[in-house]
């Protein structure tokens, strides 16, 4: 049974976790299919993604028993790989979305724990059901995040609240999740109203938003001279281009611009 499924329509990618009778939990097959789904879409027609999953929970984490066979394995062999660019594989489920050239909006229903957070973390946008819970769970198992994680959430959350739930493990509600920055906002239709900012997503241009994503990916992480000198090298490839200028006459004309 396929453990995720995309479909695309009206140039909006909806990639969904379709294990509901398991919370969608991972196990090394739906690993593998959310890499893929990611990579299916870098060239694709989609200019927005919609990740959610099916049935009661976003993502409620690792399978346990894929958990128990990974720990009958050298660990050395799978965690130090470099087998995506700069990630191991399990690391590239959240970083794949990162990689994509248009923005992603993770939906978030029911729980998102450990690395069902971690996933949603590579999103750009993070709605969440009001009744929605989080935890970065992985010293439940005496583990640390490693799927991406602390690369994502120092970006979110200040140093203290970082700690807390790292070393804690504890599960935290939504309105909690939104205070310290975890999410973006809450829905009571997390699905709705990512549906509602992808087609405001998709309305733009394609070419500036994807150069918007990858300027503000270089400013979370790179010095003030390379941010400063990647916003010209952007904004060189965009002004006086075609779909520019469609955006300047479609203000000018006050109706929707058309992309090709």
């Amino acid at each position: 049974m396929a453990r995720v499924s995309v479909e695309i329509e009206n140039h909006i990618a909806r990639v969904t976790l379709t294990r509901g009778d398991k919370m969608n939990a991972l196990d090394s097959q739906m690993i593998e299919e959310i890499i893929a789904a990611g990579q299916s879409l870098m060239d694709s027609k989609a200019r927005v993604v919609i990740l959610s999953g099916e049935g009661k929970a976003f993502c409620a984490g690792l399978d346990l028993m894929s958990f128990a066979q990974m720990g009958m394995q050298n660990p050395e062999d799978w965690l130090m790989s470099r087998a995506y660019d700069d990630a191991n594989q399990v690391q590239e489920v959240a970083m794949v979305w990162r990689r994509l050239p248009m923005p992603v909006i993770a939906s978030i229903n029911g729980v998102a724990f450990g690395g069902g957070l971690q996933l949603a973390l590579g999103a750009d946008i993070r709605i969440a059901a009001p009744d929605a819970r989080f935890s970065v769970m992985e010293m439940k198992w005496g583990i640390v995040p490693d799927m991406g994680g602390m690369v994502l959430l120092p970006r979110l959350l200040r140093s203290d609240v970082l700690r807390r739930l790292t070393y804690t493990a504890e599960k935290i509600e939504a309105p909690q999740a939104l205070d310290w920055g975890l999410v973006t906002e809450l829905a009571e239709d997390p699905n709705a109203r990512a549906a509602e900012l992808a087609e405001m997503i998709a309305g733009q241009s394609p070419a500036a938003i994807s150069a918007a994503k990858s300027l503000i990916e270089t400013a979370e992480s790179a010095d003030r001279n390379e941010v400063l000198l990647e916003e010209s090298r952007m904004q060189v490839g965009l002004i006086g281009k075609p779909e520019q200028m469609e955006v300047v006459a479609a203000q000018m004309q006050k109706r929707a611009p058309v992309f090709k």
